[in-house]
């Protein structure tokens, strides 16, 4: 299939997203959310408003940004989680199966992009 709108040209099969909620990424995304929120509840209440506050920013901006300024914030939440887990705020134990998330958001959005980018090629 290919259809032209305004010098781009769309390849592939048709897609049956609706919306950005229909797709898995966007999902994910929304569970690593949810799971820094829960593990933002677990430092001492003084450090709130510090690397905790920021980890649930990052975190929730990945599902909330688009494909590019998702993976910076998918970087972010990563880095903050090992660095609550290296100053004891977390364990390993924790933040593992969330670092596992973001890894495995990470290839999604790697292939979610290199899709887009090659989705929207400008005819020659």
């Amino acid at each position: 299939m290919r259809v032209q709108v305004s010098g781009v040209r769309f390849q592939g099969p048709a897609l049956s997203v609706r919306s950005y909620r229909d797709l898995l990424v966007w999902q994910k995304g929304m569970r690593l959310a949810a799971e820094a929120y829960r593990l933002g509840r677990r430092p001492p209440k003084a450090e709130e408003y510090r690397l905790t506050s920021q980890l649930l920013r990052a975190a929730a901006s990945v599902p909330a940004h688009f494909v590019s300024i998702a993976r910076g914030s998918l970087a972010e939440t990563e880095t903050i989680l090992l660095l609550l887990v290296d100053v004891d705020l977390l364990t390993n134990e924790h933040v593992d199966p969330v670092l596992e998330l973001c890894s495995e958001i990470g290839r999604m959005l790697n292939g979610l992009l290199a899709r887009l980018r090659g989705a929207l090629k400008p005819d020659p």
